[in-house]
C-alpha cells in the first residue's frame, strides 16, 4: 500500500476494522502525518492491540534519532561488555537487539490480548529498541545497580565462572562450562589434573576467579594435547556441559538440532524447495510448521483485499492503476 495516498490510508482503516492487532514502527510522528497513529485506529476499533516499536521511544531527548540494531547495541550497552579483554567493543554477530525487541512485543501482544479477553478493550503498546537493550543486559545491569560493579569484556570467559569460556583443543574451539565446585571436580579428573582440584588456590570458585590467568594458561595447555571431539565425549561421559564451536554448516546438520525439526523445507513459487530454520517452541495440544515460504513483494495484497475487504477484481486493478496498492 502506498501509505501516502488517501485510498491507501482508507484500506488500512478498513483492515483496522477487521484485525486483531496493529504493528507500526516508523520513526516518531509518522503515524501521524499517515492519519494512523493510536488515537485515530482506536475510534475505528476499540478492541485493537496497537504494538508501536521506535528506537529510542516516543518522546525523549533522543526521540527523533534513527535507530538501528548496531547503533542501539552500542547506546543499550551491550557492544561496551562484548569483545576480547585487550581488544575493542564489537557487535553481536546477528542483529540480537532487534530480535530481543521482536520477542518482547511478542510477548507484550499476547498479554494484551489475553486482557482483551478479560476486559473486551484493546491497548496501545509502546516499546523501543533502547529499552528492550538496556532491559536485556539483565545480571550486567544489576551488577552495576546494586553493586556499583563496572562492566567490562569478557571474550567468551564469564566474569565470575571460571572456567567457563572457549579453549583451542588440538584441532579446534571447545566450549567448557564447568560452573560449579562439583564439576569443576569432575573436570579435573577428565583432564588428568586431580592435583588442580587439590590445589587451594583453585579448590572454589572464588578463588579460581581470583587466580583466573594461571588457571586459563594450565587448562588451555592441557586441552591442546586432544582434539575437540575427543573432549566433547569424554566430558559429557561426566555430565559436564561443553559443546563444540559450530559453524552454520555444523549447525544444520546437528543431530539434536535435525531430531528437534529446527530444519523445515517449505515449497516456494519461484525457487522451488526452499530451506527455513524451524519453529523453536512446541505444543502439546497442536502441530506446528512452515506453512507459507517468505512472500513475495505484493505476492498477497490481491488474496487480502478480496478476502479481508471483499473487493472484486476490477477495483483492485484500478487501485493498482492509481498506484495505490
Amino acid at each position: 500500500l502506498d501509505l501516502s495516498h488517501p485510498e491507501g490510508q482508507r484500506i488500512v482503516h478498513d483492515l483496522v476494522r477487521a484485525s486483531d492487532v496493529f504493528l507500526e514502527n516508523f520513526s516518531p510522528g509518522v503515524t501521524d502525518k499517515l492519519g494512523l497513529n493510536w488515537e485515530r485506529i482506536r475510534e475505528l476499533n476499540p478492541r485493537l492491540i496497537y504494538c508501536s516499536i521506535t528506537g529510542y521511544g516516543p518522546d525523549g531527548p533522543y526521540r527523533d534519532r534513527t535507530g538501528y540494531d548496531m547503533v542501539l547495541s552500542a547506546v543499550g550497552g551491550l557492544m561496551g561488555i562484548t569483545g576480547e579483554e585487550d581488544g575493542g567493543p564489537v557487535k553481536v554477530g546477528v542483529a540480537i537487539t532487534d530480535v530481543l525487541t521482536g520477542v518482547m512485543a511478542q510477548g507484550a501482544i499476547c498479554a494484551a490480548l489475553l486482557q482483551r479477553e478479560r476486559t473486551g478493550r484493546g491497548q496501545k503498546i509502546d516499546l523501543s529498541l533502547l529499552e528492550c537493550q538496556v532491559a536485556g543486559l539483565v545480571n550486567i545491569a544489576s551488577n552495576y545497580l546494586v553493586a556499583g560493579q563496572k562492566a567490562r569484556r569478557w571474550g567468551t570467559a564469564h566474569e565470575s565462572i571460571v572456567p567457563y569460556q572457549a579453549f583451542k583443543a588440538k584441532d579446534n574451539y571447545i566450549a567448557v562450562a564447568a560452573a560449579n565446585d562439583k564439576l569443576w571436580n569432575r573436570f579435573c579428573g577428565v583432564i588428568d589434573r586431580p592435583d588442580l582440584a587439590a590445589e587451594e588456590k583453585f579448590a572454589t570458585n572464588p578463588r579460581r576467579v581470583e587466580h583466573r590467568k594461571e588457571l586459563i594458561e594450565i587448562i588451555s595447555a592441557e586441552l591442546a594435547k586432544k582434539t575437540r571431539e575427543e573432549w566433547i565425549g569424554l566430558m559429557s561421559a561426566e555430565g559436564i556441559p561443553c559443546a563444540p564451536i559450530n559453524s552454520m554448516e555444523d549447525v544444520f546438520n546437528d543431530p539434536q538440532v535435525l531430531h528437534r525439526k529446527m530444519v523445515e523445507i517449505v515449497d516456494h513459487p519461484t525457487i522451488g524447495k526452499l530451506k527455513l530454520a524451524g519453529i523453536p517452541v512446541k505444543y502439546s495440544d497442536a502441530e506446528l510448521s512452515i506453512r507459507r515460504p517468505p512472500p513475495l513483494l505484493g505476492e498477497h495484497t490481491e488474496e487480502i483485499l478480496k478476502e479481508k475487504l471483499g473487493l472484486g477484481t476490477a477495483e483492485i486493478d484500478r487501485l493498482r492503476s492509481e498506484g495505490v496498492v
